[in-house]
């Protein structure tokens, strides 16, 4: 309590609620802010899986600093399996520091540390231990940046970089992979009879799709989006969109978004991140309804960030 006090930002105005007779069956209008109405769709059926979804990875105590400066501050939370997770939050206030903690990015950063644990369960490996190789993590936990980084490289040798890199000679189950691959990121239909074309040759929005495929290739267990779609034209942002929240049937999804619709419509849970503390953390559709904390409340109807 004492450290939220500390870092909650001023208090402004208080914000109202909708009555409750403008709230539909399945459909909660929340807040109304300069960003005009915001609604959440509830799916009892993906939350009561969600609820029930066992632990995958869990940061316990977790502090980072990019030399003296301490980024993120005791965080302490669960990331529920096969499940979305959004990182919500102003800029600068450690979301995407967060999420590159989970596959050790910033070990590529000189005079970077980590105190505290990220554990992988089952297993309960550290992921920020020393011992631990951080190519092995990567080769766990994928990701996928704001921008599209595709290789110059045809789209089939895109995909099938992982495979190689993991020692995989054999072509057909290459080719196996990589169409199971472009599948799952709804891209097959649109590249199967462009494989050997330069990966370059791709819209954003498909080049976009064809890195989540190139990080699916490998099986991930995790796969970790830093704003996806933020470079995206709202088109091809629908189609990461559904593409994301199609992704829980497969793998477990950590997202940074500064879009709160995006939040709302992709994720099973949120975090609100501010000034490296965790504010609040709880189901998506209570935290967009009926945040626990007024800063989060601030800031989802747009009062400051």
């Amino acid at each position: 309590m004492e450290q939220l006090v500390r870092n909650k930002p001023p208090e402004p105005e208080s914000a109202g609620f909708m009555p409750a007779s403008d709230i539909d069956t399945g459909v909660i209008p929340i807040r109304t802010s300069g960003r005009g109405m915001l609604q959440v769709a509830v799916d009892e059926t993906r939350r009561t899986a969600a609820l029930r979804a066992p632990v995958k990875a869990r940061a316990e105590g977790l502090n980072f600093y990019y030399g003296q400066l301490k980024a993120l501050k005791n965080l302490n939370m669960e990331i529920r399996e096969k499940q979305v997770t959004a990182l919500i939050g102003p800029s600068g206030c450690g979301k995407t520091t967060f999420l590159r903690c989970f596959n050790r990015m910033h070990d590529l950063t000189p005079g970077t540390r980590y105190e505290g644990r990220i554990m992988l369960l089952p297993e309960e490996i550290n992921l920020v231990a020393r011992n631990i190789d951080p190519i092995e993590v990567r080769m766990r936990i994928g990701m996928v940046f704001q921008k599209p980084n595709p290789f110059a490289k045809s789209i089939f040798e895109n995909v099938a970089y992982g495979l190689r890199i993991r020692g995989v000679r054999s072509q057909i189950r290459i080719q196996e992979e990589v169409e199971k691959a472009l599948r799952g990121a709804a891209l097959w239909d649109e590249a199967k009879d462009r494989l050997h074309s330069s990966a370059l040759s791709l819209s954003g929005g498909q080049q976009q799709r064809l890195c989540i495929a190139r990080a699916l290739a490998t099986s991930p267990e995790m796969l970790l989006f830093d704003e996806p779609t933020s470079a995206l034209d709202p088109i091809a942002t629908a189609r990461i969109e559904e593409l994301i929240a199609s992704l829980r049937e497969q793998v477990t999804v950590l997202i940074v978004t500064h879009n709160m619709q995006q939040a709302a419509r992709v994720s099973d849970y949120t975090a609100f991140l501010y000034l490296g503390d965790l504010i609040e953390f709880d189901e998506t559709s209570k935290i967009f309804t009926n945040p626990g904390q007024k800063a989060t409340e601030d800031y989802i109807t747009g009062r400051y960030g």
